[in-house]
């Protein structure tokens, strides 16, 4: 005897399940999107400068590469296409982040430091949230990215042109 639930004695209807990946797709494509976003707000050369503080090499390249890895990336996972081959340079994004940035701050992303009369206090965040794209993207991946996609509505309109 099976134990656990499985795709065929879920208590989830399959109609239900088949939008899961819609909510991943829409914080990670957002999330990838805002952060370029702001890249390119804040001014490029902000964002440049502080990757050759940090002495990663071609500062001017790898930003500019990220901005758009970040911003086409995201859109990419927001529309949901394209997904297995967008998610190893966003996923790359994420790891140097992490590495580079949120590992010696530790796991959490939000540190309560303070409460003061101008609202809190936050100290650095760590590469909890990181984590959290990661697994998302993996899952999007390894389980699709669902209903009410790119390739899904070129499809409908190919099926009824009746054509490819």
């Amino acid at each position: 005897m099976k134990r656990g639930i499985t795709h065929t004695d879920s208590w989830v209807p399959a109609t239900i399940r088949l939008w899961a990946p819609v909510p991943l797709r829409l914080i990670v494509g957002y999330g990838f999107i805002a952060h370029g976003y702001a890249k390119i707000v804040n001014g490029p050369g902000h964002f440049i400068a502080i990757l050759h503080s940090l002495g990663v090499p071609t500062p001017a390249v790898m930003g500019w590469l990220t901005l758009l890895i970040e911003l086409m990336g995201g859109f990419a996972v927001l529309v949901g296409t394209l997904l297995p081959e967008i998610t190893l340079p966003m996923a790359a994004v994420l790891l140097v982040a992490m590495f580079t940035v949120h590992l010696p701050y530790g796991f959490s992303s939000i540190k309560l430091r303070a409460v003061t009369p101008t609202g809190a206090q936050f100290g650095p965040p760590g590469y909890e949230v990181d984590l959290l794209y990661l697994a998302c993207m993996a899952t999007l991946v390894l389980g699709g990215s669902g209903p009410f996609t790119i390739g899904d509505l070129l499809a409908r309109r190919r099926d009824r042109r009746g054509g490819y």
